[in-house]
């Protein structure tokens, strides 16, 4: 037992050192998007949103975190927040259900996002990130979302809603 002990504490350390790094290469990347839901959206029937592509800024956030994107490992979405821009004062109250999905091409378009059976009456509301990889979104200098909503409450004006992301990505040493 003695001689296997020096190996043990050589062994854990080498473990904590691992993390440590891996800790070092890991940051985060925020990007925005707006999305506008009609008027004329119709009561408890799901209906799609097309935002325009949205550019990142990640190739920027990899060269300040001194990385490039081949060498991004792991991706995921930490958080999805929605705010209300406009109209003043309108909340959430009118949206039974909403999905947001990515892509960067139409084959792998995947679900980002997503709550259900929406109570909310405030300005602002969290959504329920994915916990797929997304290493091949955020790799490219954009990518696509679609907007899957359906309500429950009639909607008398257009509500323009600012998409806020925040990615956790992880990147190799070399």
């Amino acid at each position: 037992m003695k001689n296997k002990l020096p190996f043990i504490c050589i062994f854990g350390l080498v473990l904590l050192g691992c993390e440590d790094v891996e800790d070092l290469l890991t940051f985060s990347v925020n990007d925005r998007a707006m999305i506008r839901i009609e008027s004329a959206v119709p009561l408890g029937l799901p209906l799609d949103i097309i935002t325009p592509e949205v550019t990142t800024n990640s190739q920027k956030e990899y060269e300040n975190n001194n990385t490039r994107a081949d060498l991004v490992k792991d991706v995921k979405l930490q958080e999805l927040k929605l705010t209300i821009t406009a109209p003043s004062g309108k909340t959430f109250s009118f949206l039974k259900d909403i999905r947001i999905f990515i892509s960067t091409t139409p084959e792998n378009e995947i679900e980002l996002a997503s709550a259900e059976n929406i109570t909310s009456s405030t300005q602002v509301i969290q959504l329920v990130p994915t916990q797929d990889k997304l290493d091949v979104y955020a790799k490219g200098s954009s990518y696509k979302l679609r907007t899957q909503v359906t309500t429950d409450e009639a909607l008398t004006e257009s509500v323009d809603v600012q998409v806020d992301m925040k990615f956790r990505v992880t990147a190799d040493a070399f």
